[in-house]
C-alpha cells in the first residue's frame, strides 16, 4: 500500500516482471523495455504474436534518444491529450535507454508515450528514487481480442496468466478507454486510434443530421451517436467477433447516448449482412438499421470532417482490407464519385479470388497465388510465396481458384499488399492485421532513404537496379459500361520477374508503393475528364501508410488537385461510423443532390427511395 506498493512495483519491473498497472481507462501491462527476455515473456503471454508494443518513457529528452522526434511529433507528445506517437526508430547511441528489437519486431517505427497521470510518472520514478527501467512497455491489460480490463476482481482473474503483480488503486473505473495512436505524415496529424484524449468530444458536422446512432464495422469498432450539427465518436471498442467486445459496446452505446442526450430516431450500419456491430444495435437501439455501403462511408467520413456540404461531390479513393460490395465481392481498392446521397463505382482494383475467406487473409501466400494465377503468371518455384503453399493446400487451392469453389471475388488493395510481401518473401503468414502491409512499407521506407530521387527506369532482366523509377506498371483499362479498372496484373508479372531476376525486397517493396501511387493519380485525372471534379478524398486503412499517403498526396497535388486526407477520424474503420451517420442520418434537403454519370448512384439502402 502507498509508497511501499510503489517501490514494490518498480523493484518487481526492474527484476524483469510483469506488472498489470491501473489506469484511468483500463488496466496496463507494463515490463522493461529494455529487457528481450522481459519483452518475449510478455508478448508470449498475451499471445501478441508479432504485433508492436508501445513504450513510456518520462519526457520528450529520453524520447528523443530512442527515436526521431520532429516539431510536430514533439508538439502532439507533450499536448494534454498525451496520445502515443509513432516515431521513427533510432539507432541505439552508448548511454542511450534501451529499447530492443522485440518491442517492435521488424518495424522501423516505435510508439512512444509520455506520462499520462501521475502514477505513471511515479512509476517511471522521480529524483532520489532507486535507479529503475527508463522505458518501459506498457499495453492494454487483456487478452488478444478481448476488451481492456477495467475491474479490479476481473483483473486478478482475466490478467493472472499474465502478470506477476498487481498495482491499483481505489478510483473505479466506469467508462473503458484504451490509448489513442497518432503519427505525423507530412507535417500534419493523422489519427490511427482515436481514443482516450480526443473521445468522445465532438465533431463538428458540415449538415445537420436526426438524432441517430451508427454502429461502424466489425475491426476496430467505433460507434457514434449524432444529431443537429455535431457527432459524438466513441472511444476504441475493438473487434466485435469476442462476445465480451460486443456486451462493451452495449454498455458504451446505452452510456453515450446518455452523456449527450441523443435518442435515436434512425440507426446506421454497414451493408455487409453478417456484421456483429449491425446484429447488437438491433438489439439495443429500436429503428431498423439503415445500411450504407462500406466504403461511400469511408469517403463520408472524410468529406464530413472537413466539413463539405454535399453540394458537389468528390473522387473518393477507398483502400482498405475488406468491405462488402454491392455486387457480392469483396471490395477494397475503389474509386467513387461520392456525395452524401450516394455514390458511383467508377473504377476498381481487378477482381482475383478470394479463396477460404479468412484463410487467405491469415496465410498471405494465398493471396500471391491467386494474384499469380489471375495475372496468367505460372506458379513458379522459385517464388517464395509457391515454395510456402506446398503439398495438399497448394492442389486444393489449385482446385478452389480453378472451379471458385469457396472462392469470392475481391478488390481489396489490403489483400494486393498481403500478395506482393508473400511475392517477396517478407511475410508468408501474419499474427494481426496489416502485419505484412506493415512490413513491405518498412522494407520500401528503407530504399526510399537510401536510393537518391530522380534514378533510373526499371530493368528486370539485369537484377538489382541503381534507382527505383517510377514504380511497377497499373495501367486503368477503360470500360464502357460499366467501372473501369485498374490492371493489377501487370503489377504482379513485374514483381514476379523482379523476385526471379534477384532484385532485393526493399526495392521491389519501394516499386510497388510508387506505382500504386502513380495508379491512384492516373485514375483520378480519368476521373476528372469524364467529370471535372477536382477533389479528392483519401479513406481506408491502407492509407494509414505514411508512404502510400505522402506519394500519393505529392502526386494528385502536382497534378493540379485539392486532396483531403483524415486529420480527425482515423482513415480505417475507426472512422466509419461518421460517414455511415452522414449518410444514412443527414435530413432532408441538408445539401444537394448531384447525379453523376450515366451509371445508377447506389445510396443508402433502408428500403426507400
Amino acid at each position: 500500500h502507498g509508497a511501499g506498493a510503489l517501490a514494490r512495483a518498480r523493484h518487481l519491473l526492474a527484476d524483469g516482471r510483469i506488472v498489470a498497472v491501473k489506469g484511468i481507462g483500463g488496466y496496463h501491462l507494463a515490463c522493461d523495455a529494455g529487457d528481450p527476455e522481459a519483452v518475449a515473456r510478455l508478448r508470449r503471454r498475451k499471445r501478441r504474436g508479432g504485433k508492436p508494443f508501445a513504450v513510456l518513457v518520462p519526457d520528450v529528452a529520453t524520447a528523443a534518444a530512442i527515436a526521431h522526434v520532429d516539431a510536430a511529433e514533439k508538439a502532439l507528445l507533450t499536448s494534454p491529450r498525451a496520445p502515443i506517437v509513432l516515431l521513427r526508430r533510432r539507432e541505439p547511441r552508448p548511454g542511450d535507454p534501451v529499447v530492443v528489437d522485440g518491442v517492435a519486431p521488424g518495424n522501423p517505427d516505435l510508439g512512444v508515450m509520455l506520462p499520462s497521470t501521475g502514477l505513471h510518472h511515479l512509476l517511471l520514478g522521480l529524483p532520489g528514487d532507486p535507479p529503475g527501467p527508463r522505458a518501459l512497455v506498457l499495453t492494454s491489460g487483456n487478452l488478444a481480442g478481448e476488451p481492456i480490463v477495467t475491474d479490479d476482481a476481473q483483473a486478478r482473474v482475466k490478467l493472472a496468466g499474465i502478470a506477476d503483480a498487481w498495482l491499483g488503486h481505489d478510483r473505479e473505473i466506469h467508462v473503458p478507454c484504451d490509448d489513442s495512436v497518432v503519427r505525423v505524415v507530412d507535417g500534419a496529424e493523422l489519427p490511427v486510434r482515436r481514443s482516450r484524449g480526443y473521445a468522445p468530444l465532438p465533431v463538428a458536422l458540415p449538415v445537420g443530421v436526426a438524432p441517430a446512432l451508427a454502429v461502424g464495422g466489425d475491426l476496430k469498432n467505433t460507434f457514434c451517436v449524432a444529431s443537429g450539427r455535431y457527432a459524438w465518436l466513441s472511444a476504441h471498442i475493438g473487434d466485435m467477433d469476442d462476445l465480451a467486445t460486443q456486451q462493451t459496446f452495449a454498455r458504451a452505446v446505452a452510456h453515450l447516448q446518455e452523456l449527450t442526450e441523443v435518442r435515436p430516431e434512425v440507426c446506421v450500419a454497414d451493408l455487409h449482412p453478417g456484421y456483429r456491430s449491425a446484429a447488437v444495435a438491433e438489439r439495443v437501439a429500436a429503428p431498423e438499421p439503415r445500411r450504407v455501403q462500406h466504403h461511400h462511408a469511408h469517403v463520408a467520413a472524410v468529406m464530413a470532417e472537413h466539413g463539405l456540404d454535399g453540394s458537389a461531390p468528390v473522387i473518393g479513393i477507398a483502400f482498405d482490407g475488406t468491405g462488402y460490395g454491392e455486387d457480392g465481392a469483396v471490395w477494397g481498392g475503389e474509386v467513387l464519385l461520392a456525395d452524401y446521397d450516394g455514390f458511383t463505382r467508377f473504377a476498381h482494383l481487378g477482381y482475383v479470388g478470394l479463396a477460404g475467406g479468412d484463410a487467405s487473409v491469415h496465410r498471405p501466400y494465398r493471396m500471391a497465388l491467386s494474384h499469380l494465377r489471375a495475372a496468367g503468371t505460372d506458379w513458379d518455384e522459385r517464388l517464395p510465396c509457391v515454395v510456402a503453399c506446398a503439398g495438399a493446400e497448394r492442389r486444393a487451392l489449385d482446385h478452389q481458384l480453378r472451379t471458385g469453389l469457396g472462392t469470392v471475388p475481391t478488390s481489396s488493395a489490403g489483400r494486393l499488399f498481403d500478395a506482393v510481401a508473400s511475392l517477396t518473401g517478407l511475410r508468408h503468414e501474419v499474427s494481426f492485421e496489416a502485419e505484412a502491409a506493415m512490413a513491405l512499407e518498412a522494407a520500401a521506407r528503407a530504399a526510399e532513404e537510401e536510393t537518391p530521387v530522380g534514378s533510373a527506369p526499371i530493368d528486370a532482366s539485369v537484377g538489382p537496379a541503381p534507382g527505383l523509377g517510377e514504380g511497377y506498371p497499373l495501367p486503368l483499362v477503360q470500360v464502357v459500361d460499366g467501372p473501369s479498372t485498374w490492371d493489377v496484373g501487370a503489377l504482379v508479372r513485374a514483381v514476379a520477374a523482379d523476385v526471379l531476376a534477384g532484385t532485393v525486397v526493399p526495392v521491389i517493396a519501394a516499386r510497388f508503393h510508387r506505382g500504386l501511387a502513380t495508379g491512384i493519380v492516373a485514375a483520378a485525372r480519368a476521373a476528372r475528364e469524364g467529370t471535372g471534379l477536382e477533389v479528392v478524398a483519401l479513406s481506408g486503412g491502407v492509407f494509414c501508410n505514411a508512404l502510400l499517403l505522402s506519394r500519393a498526396t505529392a502526386g494528385l497535388r502536382e497534378a493540379g488537385f485539392t486532396v483531403l486526407r483524415h486529420r480527425r477520424v482515423p482513415p480505417n474503420d475507426g472512422g466509419l461510423a461518421l460517414g455511415q451517420a452522414m449518410v444514412g442520418a443527414r435530413r432532408p434537403g441538408g445539401a444537394g443532390s448531384t447525379r453523376i454519370g450515366a451509371v445508377p448512384r447506389n445510396g443508402a439502402t433502408d428500403g426507400e427511395e
